[in-house]
């Protein structure tokens, strides 16, 4: 199965957990204009789990738009996923690479540390996530991030994500200060009409 390049820029859209219109839900998202799928579940319901991972794995496909798993390299590498997203307590870049392949996309959160994100960019990720930005309704007690360390980040020459309370309003300026992709929850997927959330996202990145 070919697997879809990690695109330039644009929306990046993170799942909301267990609902009943996931899929379609998705399938709007990437309507609006999202240029990369999470697939973020924390529920022990492993079976649910892969079975919704499999359905989006065919999405994505006719979408071109990649689907990355938020911490399991496992149901990752089951379902054929275009990649993973670690955070500090996941596996580490070494063992996903080695679980799925030198062509998978393997994206970390740097939170707000500039020092997390050299190291990983040196260890071989291919995005760099930091935030929160502004006060997040996924993570209340997320730690804070500043644009400075998007325009800091940019020598590290990958992808940089920006997440954490971003809103078509505010994206703008994060944008301006390197963000190569700004990630959203709630934002997409707590809208009552999902794809025109999305594309308010995603035509930020067409001016």
């Amino acid at each position: 199965m070919h697997m879809p390049t990690f695109p330039t820029r644009g929306l990046y859209a993170i799942t909301d957990g267990p609902r009943a219109d996931l899929v379609d839900a998705c399938a709007a998202a990437m309507e609006g204009g999202a240029a990369v799928l999470q697939y973020r579940d924390k529920t022990p319901d492993r079976a649910r789990r892969r079975d919704e991972a499999s359905a989006l794995a065919a999405l994505c496909a006719r979408h071109r738009v990649p689907l990355i798993i938020n911490d399991d390299v496992d149901l990752a590498a089951v379902i054929g996923a275009a990649g993973v997203h670690l955070g500090e307590d996941d596996a580490d870049i070494a063992a996903a690479r080695s679980r799925l392949g030198s062509g998978a996309i393997i994206g970390v959160s740097c939170y707000d540390s500039l020092e997390r994100a050299r190291d990983l960019a040196a260890a071989g990720a291919d995005y760099l996530a930091f935030g929160a930005f502004f006060p997040s309704p996924t993570k209340p007690q997320a730690r804070r991030a500043s644009p400075d360390l998007l325009r800091a980040a940019r020598a590290f020459s990958k992808p940089l994500v920006a997440i954490g309370g971003i809103t078509p309003d505010n994206a703008t300026a994060l944008i301006a200060a390197g963000a190569d992709f700004v990630a959203a929850v709630s934002g997409v997927f707590g809208q009552s009409n999902v794809a025109d959330a999305a594309r308010h996202y995603a035509t930020l990145f067409h001016k």
